[in-house]
């Protein structure tokens, strides 16, 4: 027996005094309300405790290799004239300098930017003007001489020795670099150019000239340039055509929809154009596979033809599928476009509620930017540490004089000696170090991000669906417009906060789970 004889009793049918959703509500799930304020009120209080004792600077510029922090006087020297990070290895270590170099012949060779300060040699074009490096005298680092960084004036040999070790000592070549959130990149064209004079034979691992840490830097630099440069070019495309446009495009296509006949044929159109296009294209791999095995001297393999008509049988498949889809579908098909048509209506009479999502970035945005200040100040908060990396052994024949030999304040004693020097040695490279405490407090300021945003998206939805509610239930329609939308938001946030704040802190809580 059919669904349509069945007996289903009595046809509900709504009281005489029915008119849309209940006026009289009450607060639901009050208990996670007050958690979610709760959280709110921890996470103000724990910011305001990073504020006062972090220091945002430390995670945006430039930290040097012997802990300053360029362009500010935390550390051992005042560094505020000096706010720009030269590279002198792919550790990341670097010196700090007044203005990243622009350099016309794109390298100088002969000049070395050490943890010492500039080291020219013969052949050197530049003055100390181009690079000016904050004075590192006082430090006890190990010193470029010619032996150490240069022997022999010679650029190839310069490149494998001690003091620039291919990318991985205390010195390295003076280059045409651009400015990215205060470091200094070598440019495409500079590497090129360096790479023949210290490789001119491809013998040495040009690799090494490739700072790891600038890498990611420049990726991260070319990526947000380019996305900016995109959206400050077609700014008033965007703002012409996504925005403005689209509301127009919306709501004529929500006044279409109301006239009768216009959705049917949209949408029937689609699904049969769809369907039609499947057998179209399954036809036309069968003709094109029976028109190349027709051919008197092949052109095509017998492999491409058996796969044109492969793709042929599974196309006509792919399109019988659809049509018993739409066979068994074609009910539901014509409730959703019953429900498109109701929707149309309604917004129509609440031309405002197209305006909330806005509203509801923006919400999002004010929390963004206090949660983004937190965790700046929250990340700053670490201890300085030291990594050791091995730079391998050396073997030079060079009088040195005894002092203490430090590469990033690593002391190697050595003493004065005209013999041959083995000089294993280890670089040390200095990095933040996380307290249990700001672990802990970075995991909370994640689970504050994951419970906020699916707050402000779940009391969104209920929204939305009491003023579709409000419009579809009401007897009266031509009291629904933009009051409404009003009256749907002070009554979701003042009642049913709540829910949203349970049904997103299951969600937050799954997330932090996958995280």
């Amino acid at each position: 027996m059919g669904r349509e004889d069945e007996d289903l009793g009595e046809k509900l049918s709504a009281p005489p005094d029915f008119d849309g959703p209940t006026a009289n509500r009450r607060c639901t799930d009050v208990l996670c309300t007050i958690l979610l304020w709760c959280m709110w009120i921890c996470m103000t209080g724990l910011g305001i405790f990073c504020i006062q004792n972090g220091d945002y600077r430390l995670i945006l510029y430039p930290l040097d290799y012997d802990g300053n922090v360029c362009g500010t006087n935390y550390g051992g020297k005042n560094m505020t004239e000096f706010p720009y990070l030269y590279y002198v290895n792919d550790f990341s270590g670097g010196v700090c300098v007044k203005e990243c170099p622009t350099l016309e012949n794109l390298t100088d060779a002969h000049t070395l930017v050490t943890y010492g300060g500039l080291f020219q040699t013969e052949g050197s074009f530049i003055t100390s003007e181009v690079i000016s490096i904050a004075d590192y005298s006082g430090n006890d680092t190990l010193q470029c001489t010619e032996a150490l960084c240069y022997p022999g004036n010679d650029p190839e040999r310069s490149f494998t020795s001690f003091g620039v070790n291919q990318g991985k000592g205390y010195a390295y070549y003076a280059m045409d670099t651009y400015e990215v959130l205060w470091r200094c990149l070598f440019t495409e064209e500079a590497r090129t150019e360096l790479e023949t004079m210290v490789n001119p034979n491809g013998n040495n691992n040009i690799s090494m000239i490739e700072l790891t840490n600038s890498t990611y830097l420049k990726q991260g630099y070319n990526f947000w340039s380019n996305l900016y440069g995109d959206l400050f070019l077609t700014r008033y495309y965007i703002l012409g055509l996504g925005f403005g446009a689209t509301i127009v495009i919306g709501f004529t296509y929500a006044f279409l929809m109301r006239i009768p006949g216009v959705l049917n044929i949209m949408v029937w159109t689609s699904i049969f154009a769809t369907i039609g296009i499947f057998f179209a294209a399954g036809w036309y791999a069968g003709d094109t596979a029976k028109t190349w095995e027709s051919y008197d001297s092949p052109k095509y393999t017998e492999d491409e033809v058996r796969y044109a008509t492969i793709a042929s049988y599974v196309l006509y498949a792919v399109g019988g599928l659809l049509v018993l889809l739409f066979l068994f579908m074609r009910k539901r098909i014509q409730l959703a476009m019953g429900c498109v048509k109701e929707t149309s209506k309604a917004v129509l009479a609440m031309p405002t509620i197209i305006l909330f999502p806005v509203f509801q970035g923006i919400g999002f945005m004010c929390f963004m930017i206090a949660w983004a200040v937190y965790v700046a100040y929250l990340a700053s908060m670490g201890e300085f540490t030291t990594t050791e990396y091995g730079v391998g052994g050396y073997k030079i024949s060079v009088r040195i004089p005894q002092f203490n030999y430090i590469l990033l304040k690593a002391a190697y004693p050595l003493r004065q000696t005209n013999a041959l020097l083995d000089m294993n040695s280890s670089l040390q490279v200095r990095w933040f170090e996380f307290s249990d405490f700001i672990y802990q407090s970075g995991w909370f300021f994640l689970f504050c991000f994951f419970w906020t945003g699916q707050f402000i998206l779940a009391l969104g939805e209920i929204i939305f669906a009491m003023c579709f509610a409000k419009w579809y239930f009401s007897r009266e329609k031509s009291r629904v417009g933009s009051l409404t939308v009003i009256s749907s938001i002070s009554a979701s946030m003042w009642y049913h906060s709540g829910t949203a704040a349970f049904g997103s802190l299951i969600i937050a809580i799954i997330k932090m789970i996958r995280a």
